[in-house]
């Protein structure tokens, strides 16, 4: 819901996008298909039912799997797919019927702003509750049949995202829908991947912010718990030392994002970018099913650290937490008009400040977006969370290699918004300060 309707010109509020991300419309096409196949093959690379992580290369026997139809059937699974679409429909009567405050975002280019309920926490206390109950009540056997039907569930979770996306992309063209300004190309391979609409809607129901948080975030801590029933169910009852670690590193990271829903108002994803499938899938598909990696391979593959070793990784992890917290900590206050720590910031000519001092003094980054140090903190977390699968495969280290690429980029990416925003203010702060993401190297 906007505050207030659109007075400009459907061709001055939505101008036409001119420049492409991604390589354009190739790119976005291997992206859309690139993701799923990602997907699977994590999975398929890196599962004792295909013999290993990973397995030995047998190409004849890939060949033939990809050229056969009832391998391409096998993907599907109906029980799986009647249980994601449950799920999706739980999390949103959770959404619907629990208490939460509604908070605006930030102003829209129709001068309006839109409004978000804030219950992501209390739907995540829900279903831990009811996932306790469960496990009191009957054990950990029920929730091995994440396990059990994994495949299934990622190809419920894709066709998911496809739906939403194409849904999104075709109401993106009913009068008066506030368009992405880089989403609005033209072409519909780019557009559909990218995310025509900004925040497309159904009610109340920002579709956007709603699948950032809710089904896929939860969703992966509600899989770690599954993992960790399976290997409990295979080892008698107990849990290693290793899925204690994933879990609570993983769970922690879970709770964390909840718990500071309101944060994510402030973010790319929310004020600039539309709801396309490249959200759609990343939030619905690749957060829980890529994210969850390392505790789907210490089901199999059961390793007990000990208490040096988790210690030292429990000190890796907790220090890519301080970064994260403390640097989205200077971000926030300073947002809010406050400076506790009276740290150095640029006046800009928009009548904006830029921190020059701090954690944002370290690395070349404005106030008003994500942060790279609380990227850099992100990665160290992810390093952390891969740790305890040991160094026998490199699969199990896949999301740190993906993130410092994912960094890389969108520091990059938002590197380049910066000019076009700040012009030569942008120029004077770079020469403050010069480091992009890590001080004294890059």
């Amino acid at each position: 819901m906007s505050a207030s309707s659109p007075s400009k010109p459907s061709s001055e509020l939505n101008p036409r996008t001119t420049h492409y991300e991604f390589l354009g419309p190739p790119g976005a096409l291997a992206i859309s298909i690139g993701v799923p196949f990602m997907t699977y093959a994590l999975y398929f690379g890196c599962s004792e039912h295909t013999g290993g992580c990973p397995p030995p290369i047998d190409t004849a026997l890939i060949l033939d799997s990809l050229s056969s139809l009832s391998w391409w059937k096998s993907l599907w699974d109906t029980q799986a797919t009647l249980f994601y679409l449950a799920w999706y429909a739980f999390i949103v009567v959770a959404w619907a019927i629990l208490p939460g405050d509604w908070i605006e975002g930030t102003t829209l280019r129709t001068g309006g702003k839109k409004k978000y309920k804030i219950n992501a926490f209390s739907t995540f206390l829900l279903t831990a509750g009811l996932t306790a109950g469960v496990l009191y009540r009957y054990g950990p056997q029920p929730l091995t049949f994440i396990y059990e039907k994994w495949v299934g569930l990622v190809t419920a979770s894709i066709l998911m995202a496809f739906v939403q996306a194409l849904g999104c992309y075709l109401a993106s063209f009913r009068e008066g829908a506030l368009l992405a300004l880089g989403g609005n190309s033209g072409n519909p391979i780019y557009d559909f991947y990218i995310g025509r609409e900004l925040n497309p809607s159904i009610g109340s129901l920002d579709l956007k912010s709603f699948n950032e948080l809710r089904p896929g975030l939860i969703l992966w801590f509600l899989i770690d718990v599954g993992m960790a029933c399976e290997q409990a169910v295979r080892r008698g009852g107990n849990v290693t030392d290793s899925m204690w670690l994933v879990l609570a590193f993983q769970g922690w990271y879970v709770v964390d994002a909840l718990y500071n829903e309101p944060a994510i108002f402030t973010t790319m994803d929310i004020t600039t970018d539309g709801f396309g499938f490249m959200l759609a899938v990343g939030d619905l598909a690749w957060v829980p099913f890529v994210y969850s990696l390392q505790a789907r391979y210490l089901v199999f593959n059961q390793i007990e650290l000990g208490p040096v070793k988790t210690a030292l990784v429990i000190a890796v992890n907790l220090a890519g937490y301080y970064i994260f917290r403390a640097s989205n900590g200077e971000k926030n206050d300073f947002r809010n008009g406050r400076n506790p720590k009276n740290l150095q910031y640029m006046p800009t000519e928009r009548g904006t400040k830029l921190l020059t001092s701090g954690w944002w003094g370290r690395s070349r980054h404005p106030n008003y977006m994500c942060g790279i140090f609380s990227l850099m903190g992100d990665l160290l977390m992810a390093f952390a969370w891969s740790l305890p699968t040991g160094f026998n495969t490199p699969i199990t280290y896949f999301y740190v290699v993906y993130f410092a690429v994912l960094l890389i980029h969108r520091e990059r990416r938002d590197d380049e918004a910066c000019e076009k925003k700040y012009g030569k203010d942008w120029h004077k702060y770079k020469q403050l300060v010069p480091w992009r993401i890590i001080p004294y190297v890059y």
